[in-house]
């Protein structure tokens, strides 16, 4: 348990971040979902366009620290190539 008032204020802090990163990481994770649907629909075109709305979200979540620019690239990646296979 804190007891300083330094680790008193750091507890209050991190408690605040942790609940504005939480509904970062639900608000990205829901964009991440209706891609998802868009591709199991088979709809090239809703899963493109669900993809341009899921992008800014996640490259939002790496400049406020939610999630790693390695990790996003990655699922950008792997979410447009399965867009794209879409149509073929």
């Amino acid at each position: 348990m804190a007891n300083s008032p330094q680790s008193k204020k750091r507890a209050r802090q991190n408690e605040r971040r942790f609940a504005v990163n939480k509904s970062r990481r639900s608000r990205i994770r829901t964009f991440l979902r209706i891609v998802e649907e868009a591709i199991a629909s088979g709809d090239q075109s809703a899963a493109a366009t669900a993809l341009r709305a899921a992008q800014p979200e996640l490259m939002r979540g790496v400049t406020k620290g939610v999630l790693h620019k390695n990790t996003v690239a990655r699922k950008m990646s792997r979410l447009s190539s399965r867009v794209k296979a879409l149509n073929a």
